[in-house]
C-alpha cells in the first residue's frame, strides 16, 4: 500500500513538474499571466510557472514580412491604379502586443492597407511612379506612429507593384515615343548646325586657296573610281559656272529688251527728197 502511495505521489510530482516547465526560444519573449494579471516578462531559456494558475504567452521578436494586397486607388489626378506593397515590422514590447490589441498581425495588416490607399491617393500618377521612395517613407512613418501603442516597430515599407489601365499604358507609350522623336530631331538639327559650320569653314579655306578645290575634285574622282564604273565625271567649279550662267542670262535679257521696242513700236517716217516730192 505504501509503495502505491509513493508511486502515485511521484507520478503527480512528475506531472506537475512537466506542466510547470516552459522553454522560451532565443527569438521570443514570454508574457506571464497569473490569475489574469501580467506579472512579468520571461527572457529566453528555461522558465517555470505554476500550473493551472499561470499562463505564458510566447511572443516572437523576429521581423515579420507582411504583404499588403493590391488596392484599387484613385490618384489625385483621377487615374485609377492598383497598388500592392510589402511591409516589415517586429514586436519591440511584448506586453503591449498582447494586452493592447487582440490580434496584432491582423490589425497591422488592415491599418497598412488603409494607409496605402490614403497616401497614394494624395499624389498624382507621375508622382506615384517617380517618387516611390518618398511615398514609402510617408507610409512607414504613419504606420509606425499608429502601431507604436501596440508595441510594434515598422522598419520598412516598399511599393511592390503598380498596375495601370491599358488606356493609360498606351498614352504613356505614345508620350515616350513623342519624347524620343523630339530628341532625335533636336540631335539631327544640332548635327546639321555643326555640319554647316564645318562646311563654312572649309569654303573659306578653299576661297583662300583655289588649288584646294581642285584637289578636292581629284579626291572625288578617286572615290567614284573605286566602284569600277564606266562613267567618267569631270567636275567643274560650281561657283564660276553659276557666275557665267548668270552673265549669259543677263546678256540675253538685255538683248531681248533692245529688240522688243523696235519690233512693237510705230513706223519711222521717211524723210527722203523723193518722198517729200511725192507728198507735195
Amino acid at each position: 500500500m505504501t509503495v502505491v502511495v509513493v508511486a502515485v505521489v511521484v507520478f503527480a510530482v512528475v506531472v506537475l513538474a512537466a506542466l510547470s516547465v516552459r522553454v522560451v526560444k532565443q527569438y521570443e519573449q514570454g508574457v506571464l499571466f497569473r490569475l489574469g494579471r501580467v506579472i512579468g516578462v520571461r527572457e529566453p531559456g528555461l522558465t517555470f510557472i505554476v500550473p493551472i494558475i499561470d499562463v505564458l504567452h510566447r511572443i516572437s521578436l523576429r521581423i515579420v514580412t507582411m504583404p499588403i494586397q493590391s488596392q484599387g486607388i484613385i490618384t489625385r489626378d483621377n487615374v485609377s491604379v492598383d497598388v500592392s506593397a510589402v511591409a516589415y515590422y517586429r514586436v519591440v514590447d511584448a506586453v503591449k502586443s498582447v494586452v493592447a490589441i487582440e490580434n496584432v498581425a491582423a490589425a497591422t495588416n488592415q491599418i497598412a492597407q488603409t494607409t496605402l490607399r490614403k497616401v497614394v491617393g494624395q499624389h498624382t500618377l507621375d508622382e506615384t511612379l517617380s517618387e516611390t521612395d518618398r511615398i514609402n517613407v510617408s507610409i512607414r512613418e504613419i504606420l509606425d506612429d499608429q502601431t507604436a501603442e501596440w508595441g510594434i516597430l515598422v522598419t520598412l515599407v516598399e511599393l511592390k507593384d503598380i498596375q495601370l489601365p491599358d488606356t493609360m499604358k498606351r498614352a504613356m507609350a505614345r508620350q515616350a515615343e513623342a519624347e524620343r522623336e523630339k530628341r532625335a530631331k533636336i540631335i539631327a538639327a544640332e548635327g546639321e548646325s555643326l555640319a554647316a559650320a564645318a562646311l563654312g569653314a572649309a569654303s573659306d579655306v578653299m576661297m583662300a586657296h583655289p588649288l584646294a578645290l581642285q584637289l578636292r575634285n581629284l579626291q572625288s574622282l578617286v572615290e567614284i573610281g573605286v566602284d569600277r564604273n564606266t562613267t567618267v565625271v569631270f567636275p567643274a567649279p560650281l561657283m564660276s559656272t553659276i557666275g557665267e550662267l548668270g552673265a549669259f542670262l543677263a546678256r540675253e535679257s538685255a538683248a531681248g529688251r533692245a529688240i522688243t521696242p523696235a519690233a512693237s513700236g510705230d513706223a519711222v517716217p521717211n524723210t527722203s527728197p523723193a518722198a517729200q516730192q511725192r507728198t507735195s
